[in-house]
C-alpha cells in the first residue's frame, strides 16, 4: 500500500525502469509486509539540470545515475526501514548495476485517514477495502 515515487535522469531504457519498479516492489513485500498486489509506483524522468542531489556533510559524490525514492507509507519500525534500505541498495546493484552511493531514499509516514483509493472515500477509515 505504500505510494512510491522514483525520480531518475532521462535516458534509461524500459528494461532499466522496469527493474527499478520490480526490485523496489519485491523489497517492499520482503521488508514492510505489504499485501501482494498492492502496488503504487510512479517513475518520473528528469533532465540532468532538474535534479540536484548534493550532500555537503556526508561526502557522498553521486553520478548522473542517481535515483531518488520518495515513499509515503504507514509507520514502520527502524528494523524494517534499515532492512528496506539495505535490500533495495543490494537488489538494485545486482539487477541494474546501480552504485549504492547513487541511491537516496526518503520515507514519509501518515495515517489511515490520509488515504483515498478512489470514489472520494477514505477506505481505511470508512471501509470497505474490497
Amino acid at each position: 500500500m505504500p505510494l512510491m515515487r522514483i525520480d531518475v535522469i532521462k535516458g534509461h531504457d524500459e528494461k532499466y525502469l522496469q527493474a527499478l519498479l520490480d526490485t523496489s516492489y519485491q523489497v517492499l513485500l520482503n521488508t514492510f509486509g505489504v499485501p501482494d498486489g498492492d502496488r503504487y509506483q510512479i517513475i518520473t524522468q528528469h533532465e540532468p539540470f532538474e535534479m540536484n542531489i548534493l550532500d555537503a556533510g556526508l561526502g557522498i559524490e553521486r553520478s548522473k545515475d542517481v535515483v531518488v525514492f520518495q515513499i509515503t507509507t504507514r509507520s514502520r519500525n527502524v528494523t524494517q526501514k534499515r532492512a528496506f534500505y539495505e535490500q533495495l541498495a543490494n537488489g538494485l546493484k545486482e539487477r541494474i548495476g546501480l552504485d549504492p552511493k547513487d541511491l537516496m531514499v526518503s520515507l514519509s509516514t501518515n495515517g489511515d485517514s490520509d488515504w483515498s483509493f478512489g470514489y472520494g472515500k477514505a477506505q481505511f477509515v470508512d471501509g470497505p477495502l474490497h
